[in-house]
């Protein structure tokens, strides 16, 4: 039913198989025919198939997809390029650049970049209904997305994992593996990122672990 084209085939073929993913995909065709749902179908396992298992060297975990037209793309917190970035979107490029200088041009908000060096761009819901935050909670999504930390959590690579917001701090009993470093803050949205989000310096932390363990880091730059 599903072919993301690399490792992850393998390791979520169970997954993919069991009975709750079969009643997820119902659910998902039926929401397709019905409604604008987004990313579009195709881009749904982008965070996937842009990351292979092996491949990682951070975890980024959003909540569900952006919910407005052309917006989301199967990777959280980017949009494809010629749509404006969202708000939370651009206070995490003004963390960036406080925190590694770097500049961003503001109308860009295509991290696929990131996703190709190692940073696995994961929401917790993979779907969502147009307008409609959250609409697919609570319908399967997290019992697959939480068995690719638990994935995660299992190697013996070092892996960084950045949980911004209380949806994303819940995954921390999942990661267990002392070699792992999670970092976390408020959600980089407009609503809370001037608690705890702007400062928390993640980005040069990240690549400070991976350093230290010999992984290259992420060059957090946009091309």
């Amino acid at each position: 039913m599903v072919n993301i084209g690399n490792e992850w085939d393998n390791l979520l073929a169970d997954q993919f198989q069991s009975e709750y993913y079969r009643k997820l995909r119902a659910f998902l065709v039926d929401e397709y025919n019905r409604y604008n749902v987004y990313p579009p179908a195709d881009c749904i396992f982008n965070a996937l198939k842009y990351t292979p298992y092996s491949k990682v060297k951070a975890v980024l975990l959003g909540q569900d997809p952006y919910h407005g037209p052309g917006q989301a793309h199967g990777l959280c917190f980017s949009v494809k390029r010629g749509v404006m970035p969202p708000p939370s979107l651009k206070n995490i490029f003004t963390e960036i650049h406080s925190d590694l200088g770097i500049d961003f041009d503001m109308s860009v908000g295509e991290l696929t970049d990131w996703a190709r060096q190692g940073v696995l761009m994961l929401n917790t819901s993979l779907t969502v209904r147009e307008g409609m935050a959250g609409s697919h909670r609570g319908k399967g999504w997290e019992i697959l997305t939480d068995r690719i930390i638990e994935l995660l959590n299992e190697r013996d690579v070092p892996t960084a994992f950045i949980l911004w917001g209380s949806n994303a701090k819940s995954k921390m009993p999942l990661i267990t593996n002392p070699k792992h470093a999670v970092f976390t803050a408020a959600h980089p949205s407009p609503l809370s990122a001037y608690n705890g989000f702007f400062g928390c310096r993640h980005f040069s932390k990240v690549n400070e672990f991976l350093k230290s363990n010999g992984i290259e880091p992420i060059d957090w730059s946009i091309h």
